[in-house]
């Protein structure tokens, strides 16, 4: 069966069963930039928390947290978890913005998608995931997000094995399906529920929206989890 219309059975599945997702959770593009690099090993209640603390403090716009100190903001952050790294990266960021883009995001997203991406991992700090939730959520450009919850759906579906990077993940998408910015979004958003409720680390398929999509190679995915290669 075609990756691509195995890719559109899931879509349809998770969208039936789920309905439209509301991604990113983020009121403004920069709340969705800030969010990006805060959400990184953890979840978004507590950056939620972080962010809260930064309006708060009357600090979050791209000048205020150009301007503030590094050791109050690494502690308005402290609910992200590794706040003081964190701090860092977002300094990072900022001063980046600052010193490219005159601090402005609207500047910087005007870049076609291929400098966007390639100059945001330039920014130490900022990966491809994070890069490409930027992309994406933000600057609301084509590039589909890659993240633990992706792969192990894809594996288990037979799309990929385990030993497919980031990129070629990555690709399995946008080669198979329209460039198409709120349609991978939302694509993302479905996944990421899944992946949080029925496609665990432990398998639990019962009553997933997924249960029979593409059942016959799944069988094949889940012999490649417990440890039979394929190639």
């Amino acid at each position: 069966m075609k990756k691509s219309k195995v890719l559109t059975e899931i879509y349809d599945s998770l969208f039936k069963s789920f309905g439209k997702q509301y991604w990113w959770p983020g009121d403004t593009a920069f709340e969705v930039v800030i969010g990006a690099i805060l959400t990184q090993n953890t979840n978004w209640t507590n950056v939620e928390k972080a962010i809260e603390n930064l309006k708060a403090a009357k600090v979050f716009t791209p000048k205020k947290l150009h301007e503030i100190d590094i050791k109050k903001l690494a502690e308005l952050i402290k609910p992200s978890g590794y706040f003081n790294v964190k701090a860092k990266r977002l300094k990072h960021f900022i001063e980046w913005l600052f010193s490219n883009y005159n601090g402005s995001l609207s500047k910087l997203f005007k870049q076609d998608y291929t400098t966007l991406r390639e100059e945001l991992l330039s920014v130490n700090g900022i990966g491809r995931e994070t890069a490409d939730s930027i992309i994406l959520y933000a600057a609301e450009k084509p590039t589909f997000v890659v993240d633990a919850y992706t792969k192990r759906v894809l594996v288990r579906h037979a799309l990929i094995t385990e030993d497919y990077d980031y990129e070629a993940i990555k690709a399995v998408f946008e080669d198979n399906l329209p460039k198409n910015a709120p349609h991978y979004n939302e694509y993302h958003a479905l996944i990421v529920r899944v992946g949080k409720y029925y496609c665990k680390p432990k398998m639990q398929c019962e009553e997933c929206p997924l249960e029979n999509v593409h059942r016959k190679n799944a069988e094949v995915a889940k012999e490649n989890k417990s440890g039979k290669s394929r190639k």
